[in-house]
């Protein structure tokens, strides 16, 4: 038979079929798919509402479940050959190209044009991607009369509405106009359309630059692979590219569409893996979900095909068993297998990795140090230096960036300890404001107050200004992995606040004395004016201990009026004069964080929920280390010790070793910071502050301890 499904073929879905009955992911994964279903066939049924409903209501999430159900029975139909899944979709489609013709257009609840199924055309895209890929699997299988009734009522009729309808966004280099030309052309592929295919890889006026698929892949990501706004969305845009792809492999394989622009499609698959925590969970740089993480659909398929199309790496092969599932594919079954087949599967780790920001690399980027002891433990800090990540040249409401320059995460123990709040939105639930972004998405958000960074006299960098603000990226300073007991990075950022420039080094090391690496936070700000700088940490847990005083509030008031500073509670402050410590407990674990305090500092505990009327915000501690000058170094150590059990009532070193942090010295040379320990120890590091071509040479810092000499950015002194 000439005809070949879009994505599986009749001989990789016969190979298939073999692993219906074995115990592997490739297994187990069939037999999911067959339970859901059949019970989706068994309790829904043929279903499609001929009526609009609320964005993200009953009708959104039975269009919703149809394409997906629908997709998924396609593919087991080839594999099983199983009628009541082909009758399905036929019943399905032909019932869809019924009902859209006498459907008006859905009410936009947003700036993204509406759809007749959806509020905007992003899931109607989404909806006809899966729905060809379903068609394609039981084309052979219709009348003449079915292919016509489907392709002229629906999928031709949903073309018009992208390519013509809504062309001005149909060539934007976006998430949204990535599903757009993957859309167009898997149902272009799908009802022998190359008219529309050629739109879909070329753009709409066919020169390969202004739009279209290559002209995605070569404009979407830096060299490194990073997508602008973020890992969140740069997950949920692996799905159009691995789809779209291996369809045009099959369909037009002398497109080479793997090996296009340097192989990117591998280069940002592997970038996206590499942002990860231990813990599998993506970082939340941006507008993101703090539960999105590498088992979602789109980074699966990643996974699989990549393992496939490119490299049997073992790396992959981690991913996989983290994820405890493949892609439902011939690739799929082949890193199924390369999982049963592997003697030991370490946890995955990308190591410690830069990324650059921008199309050119030019535009910042973010820098991830990672440290694996002995048990398998990993401890990861990530530095956040590049662009906004707003698409707002494109469309004016697509600016999902926030103001967090110099941002730091930090993750150990299975744990986020130093976290950011990622987006104000709970998705697909109506009654939270439609599921769309929360009011509170703005006013807190994305402002730099919810982050790990220093704010400037309570306001936000850049002025809120989202024009401004992607004017402006920051610079690596320096990036060194070299040694495993000290790893480094550095970045700067100029003008996010007029006339104040800084410089953020974060330190991995791992030295004998602790149970866990140390990460140490020197933050230093250049200003000749007064200012006062507030650096917050967020965390999790519960406070155990300080070691100064301080006074709790006995009425709960608002920190601040605005920039973000509204919907922090003043829980209590304390004054603080050459070394603060706060100590708490997370699950089973303690931090401290022990941090320089020249004198006139202050701690402030706050938690989140104030001005919050509608309880959109998530109730979280935190605490922010203030202080007023012009110059100024924030020197901070976290330290992670000991153990809780309450089952077993244990607790075990709760006080950690750290008992000081002290800035020995600080100029434009170098910085010197000192760590002291309960035990009488005492270790210092030298940090440059040079520019890179400068960072190699000899260092010498006179401070009163002594003179401390150096080569290099970064040193153990």
């Amino acid at each position: 038979m000439s005809y070949q499904p879009l994505l599986l073929s009749f001989d990789e879905a016969e190979t298939l079929s073999l692993e219906l009955s074995k115990d592997t992911l490739i297994g187990r994964g069939l037999r999911r798919d067959i339970k859901k279903v059949d019970a989706y066939i068994q309790e829904i049924g043929i279903e499609v509402p001929r009526q609009h409903g609320e964005a993200g209501g009953y009708e959104h999430n039975r269009h919703k479940q149809n394409y997906i159900i629908m997709d998924t029975a396609a593919r087991l139909f080839l594999i099983t050959k199983n009628d009541a899944y082909r009758a399905f979709i036929v019943d399905m489609l032909t019932e869809y190209a019924t009902v859209y013709p006498t459907l008006e257009d859905n009410t936009s609840r947003d700036t993204n044009p509406p759809g007749k199924l959806f509020h905007q055309t992003l899931n109607e895209n989404m909806w006809m991607l899966y729905s060809s890929c379903a068609y394609s699997c039981v084309y052979h299988t219709l009348s003449d009369s079915q292919k016509t009734l489907i392709t002229d009522n629906l999928f031709k009729p949903m073309i018009h509405m992208f390519v013509v309808t809504y062309g001005h966004d149909f060539d934007i280099v976006h998430n949204h106009g990535l599903w757009a030309v993957a859309a167009v052309g898997i149902c272009g592929y799908a009802i022998g359309d190359q008219e529309s295919v050629d739109k879909a890889l070329y753009g709409l006026k066919l020169d390969r630059t202004s739009g279209g698929f290559l002209a995605q892949l070569d404009n979407l990501f830096s060299p490194d692979g990073y997508y602008m706004e973020g890992p969140y969305y740069h997950r949920f845009s692996l799905r159009p590219i691995f789809i779209f792809a291996e369809a045009i492999e099959r369909r037009q394989p002398d497109l080479k569409i793997f090996e296009y622009n340097n192989s990117i499609i591998k280069t940002t698959s592997y970038a996206v893996m590499a942002t990860a925590f231990p813990d599998g969970s993506l970082p939340a740089l941006n507008d993101s979900s703090k539960t999105i993480s590498i088992n979602d659909e789109g980074v699966i398929i990643a996974t699989s095909v990549c393992f496939k199309r490119y490299e049997q790496n073992d790396t992959l092969v981690s991913m996989a068993n983290h994820q405890q599932d493949v892609w439902v594919h011939s690739s799929g079954a082949a890193l199924s297998t390369a999982v049963e087949q592997a003697e030991e599967i370490k946890p995955f780790s990308w190591g410690s990795i830069l990324l650059t920001d921008g199309p050119k690399g030019e535009k910042g980027g973010v820098s991830i140090l990672r440290h694996r002891d002995a048990q398998d433990d990993d401890t990861m800090a990530l530095l956040w230096f590049g662009q906004h990540g707003s698409d707002h040249q494109y469309h004016a409401a697509l600016d999902h960036g926030h103001y967090d320059g110099l941002h730091m995460s930090v993750f150990n123990r299975g744990h986020e300890v130093f976290q950011d709040y990622g987006f104000g939105r709970w998705v697909n639930v109506e009654p939270k404001f439609g599921g769309r972004y929360i009011p509170e998405n703005k006013s807190y958000c994305k402002q730099t107050v919810a982050h790990n960074t220093v704010v400037v006299d309570q306001k936000t960098q850049n002025k809120f200004n989202t024009a401004l603000a992607e004017t402006k990226f920051g610079k690596k300073h320096f990036f060194e992995v070299s040694d495993e007991k000290l790893q480094a990075a550095s970045a700067t950022i100029e003008g996010y606040y007029d006339g104040v420039d800084m410089q953020r080094s974060i330190l991995v090391a791992d030295l004998e004395e602790f149970e866990k690496p140390l990460v140490i936070d020197v933050y230093r700000i250049l200003s000749d004016e007064e200012h006062e700088y507030d650096l917050p940490f967020h965390i999790k847990g519960q406070i155990i201990r300080t070691d100064f005083d301080y006074t709790a509030a006995k009425k709960l008031t608002p920190l601040g009026a605005d920039n973000g500073y509204q919907h922090l509670w003043k829980l209590g402050e304390g004054q603080v004069e050459g070394s603060a410590l706060v100590s708490w407990l997370h699950d089973s674990s303690y931090y401290s964080l022990v941090s320089s305090a020249p004198k006139g500092g202050k701690v402030i505990f706050t938690r989140l929920g104030a001005n919050d009327p509608d309880f959109n915000l998530r109730t979280e501690p935190g605490f922010i280390l203030r202080q007023s000058g012009s110059n100024h170094v924030f020197a901070s150590v976290l330290e992670t010790h000991g153990h809780f059990d309450e089952s077993f009532e244990v607790s075990e070193n709760a006080h950690g070793l750290i008992s000081t942090v002290t800035i020995l010295a600080d100029n434009a040379d170098a910085t010197v910071v000192q760590i002291e320990t309960v035990t009488g120890s005492v270790y210092r590091f030298g940090l440059s502050n040079r520019s890179s071509d400068g960072q190699n040479t000899e260092h010498s810092v006179e401070t009163s301890e002594g003179v401390f000499s150096w080569s290099g950015a970064v040193s153990i002194l």
